[in-house]
């Protein structure tokens, strides 16, 4: 590496003077038998728990707990590191901090009574830093670190460790994705020294979600989010998240906040002050022992509570992306190939404000990257132990802020319509689980209007409303373009209101003064109703599984195994799922009724991975011989069923008379990156019988159809090429009116789809052809349309 002179190498100047403990703590290369960081190396999960297990025999500085199982049953842990007597008085710590965090505890009978118990406790606290690693499993570099990091913390009697240990308490997830770990070790493992060395696995590295276990922070839908928010966030209440990820190889070395605009409106002020004031430190910190090409204030918003739970519960998010190799295999990256889209907002070959000193290339390793991120982390820690009474009185100041009593004309409360009574429980499961009050009263009238008894409300004054207003309130997204005037991509996407999502829409907002009656208060959180199991048969129902690993494939398996008792037919039997893959589908024989195709590309769907880029059992898609396969179960009686950009190889593969009045169009005329959509539904058709005539459509990537004149022959003459007079059935459209189409999100140019169709059937011989132009089942969140997949696999 050419940025930092040997003797600043592992974890920088902080560490330079640092001298360890006796032997008898370990070092991690004395359990794994390498160092991490050394290259084409990997460690187990096994052997990574097995090294905490032995720091914490060893050292009176770390506490090591397994906390629960992750999906595939692995122990889900976490450290807790600091000093010893730190460690004698947790209990302590976390009662000071869970007063901080709601005022309310404290008891006092006036603001500046609570001040000054506040003041008591901050003398009395210490700076709580979460540090998570690991979420995202191709990125390798922090797991790794995270034993670097516990080593140094747990060993060394340099000034600086004691003053972290002594002024803070460090909770160290060494990975959040445990199964992850040893799914990218594995294959890393099997073609190491291979052409297909350093490649993605050819699976998800996290059994449903893939890369979307960094989406689920408001919707908590795996066991790994339940357990790190339950059992961390909510029992610590951290002041510093350092969330430790890795990004691409040919952009910046390292990306540290503040982040991009927008920012979320319920984002509190004094957290963007946070994160802006440490991330910065960071930056300087590290540019002024040597390191280069960092960069701020780009590529990343702080937009969604999807990716930051704890910007909503009194913390800040400190996302640090550190550049990638190959896994552990070593890159050389040449000056001339650095580069990011122009929108990122920095250019890695010039120097600017927010951007240096520059990185010059040369050879990437893996070492680079943990030396960058455990230089980074003890910089972050040093300032949490040099700041601790700042950031606990800024921390107090949002939960003051938070709890405060609301003045007239403003929001005032969330009231649930009782009528929407079976649809809010899974929301409010979610908002419960995030700390958010919901109260149940008696019967009361605000404006002329009367609510029966026991009607939800949610008031403005509790310490985590904000967080339930992010998922209760319909988005508007910025309208944010280029010089060119392109509009600026957000980081992920641009809608995240629940409520929406998942059926809830009779949310009334309360901006007057009134009082509730006192009454019983009954749990409303409800439970799922649904259709029994009935009498099990085989498989009824593939879903396509491609070895390019599919999220949303994911994503429909794990809502099939959930709520797949939905699936039954008129006899309450419920249909059997299984994956299918592309050589099966291949197969004279298919004895499914239906086939679904999730979210991919027409083709990845076709071709799949190309001969030499992957070994040869992993090599091509369904390929024409699968097409024609599908052509012959669907005129056999067979339903094949298509989701979003899958939807586009139906009609390019079958020749249906429809096409996607989205293709080719440039991004200045249309864009909606994320965004949740009004749709009209034809409710007597089977598909939509269970729905309102009013729905949503989660847009992203999505096709809008325009139903063509039927051809009574084949495109070419060949009756092998296409299937021939199909009948098509319009069940879902998008409002006539541009203005009524966009609710929630980002939506550029919505008058191309206004009237356009975004569910058709085609009926063909004995079968159909269902083509969802949206994700009914959107990263296992969009209740709301859920039915409408059930009904299309049931039917």
């Amino acid at each position: 590496m050419n940025t930092v002179s040997a003797s600043l190498r592992l974890f920088g100047l902080i560490l330079l003077t640092a001298i360890t403990l006796a032997a008898q703590v370990p070092a991690p290369k004395d359990t794994l038998g390498f160092t991490p960081g050394d290259d084409r190396k990997l460690a187990s999960w096994a052997s990574i728990v097995d090294y905490f297990k032995k720091l914490d025999a060893a050292s009176d500085r770390v506490m090591f707990d397994e906390i629960g199982k992750t999906t595939m049953g692995a122990p889900f842990v976490y450290a807790t590191i600091s000093s010893a007597e730190n460690l004698k008085n947790l209990e302590k710590y976390k009662e000071i901090n869970a007063k901080l965090a709601d005022p309310r505890k404290l008891g006092a009978t006036n603001l500046s009574l609570s001040d000054k118990k506040a003041r008591d406790l901050v003398a009395q606290g210490k700076t709580i830093v979460l540090i998570t690693c690991g979420i995202h499993s191709t990125e390798v570099g922090s797991t790794l670190s995270s034993m670097l990091i516990a080593h140094q913390l747990a060993s060394s009697t340099h000034a600086d460790i004691k003053k972290i240990l002594d002024n803070t308490i460090i909770l160290l997830v060494p990975s959040l994705n445990p199964d992850g770990v040893d799914i990218v070790k594995n294959w890393y493992d099997k073609t190491l020294g291979t052409p297909y060395e350093g490649t993605d696995p050819p699976e998800l590295y996290h059994k449903y979600v893939g890369h979307d276990n960094n989406r689920d922070w408001y919707a908590f839908t795996q066991v790994e989010t339940q357990l790190t928010v339950d059992k961390i966030h909510n029992v610590w209440h951290p002041q510093i998240v350092h969330d430790i990820h890795q990004q691409g190889a040919r952009g910046s070395r390292l990306f540290l906040p503040p982040y991009m605009q927008p920012v979320e409106p319920n984002v509190p002020k004094q957290i963007v002050e946070g994160y802006t004031e440490l991330g910065n430190y960071m930056a300087k910190t590290l540019r002024t022992i040597g390191y280069q090409g960092i960069t701020t204030n780009s590529t990343y918003d702080a937009w969604t509570p999807a990716r930051a739970y704890s910007h909503y519960h009194g913390g800040v998010r400190i996302l640090s992306e550190t550049a990638s190799a190959k896994i552990a295999t070593p890159i050389t990256v040449k000056f001339d190939e650095l580069r990011v889209p122009s929108d990122d907002g920095y250019d890695p070959k010039v120097e600017s404000a927010n951007f240096g000193p520059l990185w010059k290339g040369g050879e990437w390793k893996l070492s680079n990257i943990t030396d960058y991120m455990t230089t980074a982390a003890f910089a972050l820690m040093n300032h949490a132990a040099d700041n601790r009474e700042k950031w606990l009185s800024r921390f107090y100041e949002i939960g003051k802020d938070a709890v405060r009593p609301r003045k007239l004309g403003e929001l005032q409360a969330y009231i649930i319509d009782p009528k929407d009574n079976g649809k809010y429980w899974e929301v409010f499961s979610k908002l419960r689980r995030a700390g958010v009050e919901i109260t149940n009263v008696g019967s009361f009238e605000v404006d002329g209007q009367t609510y029966p008894n026991f009607t939800p409300v949610i008031l403005a004054s509790q310490p985590y409303f904000g967080f339930a207003s992010a998922l209760l309130d319909l988005q508007l997204y910025p309208h944010l373009l280029d010089t060119h005037g392109n509009p600026i991509p957000p980081y992920d996407v641009t809608a995240h209101n629940l409520a929406l999502l998942q059926g809830l829409t009779r949310i009334r907002t309360m901006r007057t003064a009134f009082k509730f009656p006192v009454a019983p208060s009954p749990s409303t959180s409800g439970s799922g109703s649904g259709r029994g199991y009935g009498t099990t048969r085989e498989p009824d129902v593939y879903l396509y599984k491609s070895h390019q690993a599919s999220m949303d494939e994911g994503w429909t398996r794990w809502i099939l195994e959930r709520y797949g008792y939905e699936v039954s037919d008129a006899m309450g039997q419920a249909f059997k799922f299984r994956n299918a893959g592309s050589v099966e589908l291949q197969s004279a024989s298919l004895s499914a009724r239906t086939i679904i195709f999730p979210d991919q590309s027409p083709a990845s769907i076709l071709n799949g991975y190309a001969k030499g880029s992957m070994p040869d059992e992993y090599v091509g898609g369904v390929g024409k011989e699968g097409v024609e396969n599908l052509k012959k179960f669907v005129e056999n009686g067979g339903t094949l069923v298509f989701l979003n950009r899958s939807s586009s190889f139906a009609i390019e593969q079958f020749k249906l008379p429809v096409k996607d009045v989205t293709a080719g169009v440039a991004r200045k005329d249309f864009y909606i990156p994320g965004s949740i959509l009004r749709t009209e539904l034809d409710t007597t058709h089977p598909i939509a019988r269970t729905m309102p005539k009013e729905s949503i459509a989660w847009f992203e990537n999505s096709p809008a159809f325009e139903l063509l004149p039927v051809s009574t022959n084949s495109t070419d003459g060949n009756p092998q090429s296409a299937i021939r007079n199909p009948q098509s059935k319009v069940i879902a459209s998008y409002p006539k009116d541009p203005k009524q189409i966009l609710l929630s999100g980002w939506a550029l140019g919505a008058e191309r789809i206004a009237g356009k169709a975004a569910l058709v059937e085609f009926t063909i011989g004995k079968g159909k052809i269902i083509l969802f132009g949206f994700r009914p089942q959107y990263r296992g969140q969009s209740l709301a349309t859920f039915p409408l997949l059930f009904n299309a696999i049931a039917q």
